[in-house]
């Protein structure tokens, strides 16, 4: 603890929050104790007062039924794009990876029904969580809120896209180097007319569109912005959004998806409408969720290690001591396949 904190910050008794709180000493009890007597304004007023004083009421808060170290909050942001499916394959294999990082960890996982959408909502989910810390999975569009968060509390980490001005730990895929890498290899095959397929309002996929513009500009090949294709992180979404770019006559002799789910809806469009995949176009994704290698053809893609993320979020979560944790990149191999040609 700092030694230049004053002594009522050290010896905060339940009579200070009580007073400071305006309530009776009995009520901060149960509310230590996040009893369901105790309305939840209340038990958020008085879960501030108590980490403003660094009460350590967390050993009178069950963690979890396992008696755990700690307790880490994951919360997913809405509503853009990826950030708000849960189901999505690579966020449930980052989920398990972050499973696994707690239980070796000796901490419990809680997994919040919260979906934060403005700032104000971020503020309420950390200062109501009675969690150790929170990972919050996706920044949405409130990259600029995470930074204001963080100058009040540096309990949580993102993963997500990196920004060269942010306040607060992130940890992420190089998703520019990981678009540059799938865009590349499609050039050296020889496709020249290659359709970005992902919704560039979410920051992840904008950063791979980055990645994509790059590796045509350093080719020597000018960006067509008609090729450029918005699509949700999702099958059908995704073969709609092919399908009607074939229906428009859009010529395209490849397609760069932003996620896996976005690949293996652009094959079925391309399938289902009479062309080859790859004999007509290559398709790249992004991500080696699992079903990539399941379906036909079996899927080129970029590998970001969603294990390793999981587990590198719950160590910047525990060990970041006093100041925020140090953002880190993960870096991304290309997994070849059939769906590309080569």
């Amino acid at each position: 603890m700092n030694a230049n904190r004053p002594a009522s910050r050290r010896s905060a008794t339940l009579e200070d929050i009580a007073l400071e709180a305006g309530v009776s000493v009995s009520t901060v009890s149960r509310a230590l104790n996040d009893s369901p007597s105790v309305k939840r304004r209340t038990k958020q007023q008085i879960w501030q007062i108590a980490r403003a004083h660094d009460y350590e009421f967390r050993a009178s808060m069950p963690a979890g039924p396992s008696g755990a170290d700690a307790t880490i909050a994951v919360v997913v942001p809405a509503p853009q794009a990826r950030e708000s499916r849960v189901a999505d394959p690579f966020f449930l294999e980052l989920l398990a990876g972050i499973a696994e990082a707690a239980r070796e960890r000796n901490a419990d996982l809680i997994i919040s029904h919260l979906t934060p959408r403005a700032g104000e909502d971020l503020d309420y989910a950390m200062s109501t969580s009675r969690a150790t810390g929170v990972i919050f999975i996706g920044q949405s569009s409130l990259h600029h809120a995470f930074n204001t968060l963080a100058a009040r509390d540096n309990r949580f980490v993102v993963w997500g896209a990196e920004f060269p001005d942010a306040q607060y730990c992130s940890v992420g895929s190089d998703n520019v180097a990981g678009g540059r890498r799938a865009t590349s290899h499609l050039v050296r095959l020889g496709r020249r007319r290659i359709l970005f397929l992902g919704d560039t309002e979410a920051p992840e996929a904008e950063q791979r569109s980055r990645g994509y513009r790059q590796a045509l500009t350093q080719a020597g090949i000018t960006v067509d912005e008609t090729l450029i294709v918005p699509a949700h992180f999702e099958v059908h979404s995704a073969e709609a959004a092919a399908r009607s770019a074939i229906a428009r006559g859009l010529e395209f002799d490849a397609v760069f998806a932003a996620s896996d789910l976005i690949a293996i809806g652009a094959i079925r469009a391309l399938t289902r409408s009479g062309m080859s995949v790859p004999g007509d176009v290559s398709v790249v994704g992004y991500d080696n969720i699992p079903a990539a290698r399941l379906v036909t053809p079996q899927l080129t893609t970029i590998d970001q290690d969603a294990n390793l993320a999981g587990r590198m979020l719950v160590s910047k979560l525990i060990d970041r001591g006093d100041g925020p944790a140090i953002s880190e990149r993960l870096e991304t191999s290309l997994m070849i396949r059939e769906s590309c040609g080569g």
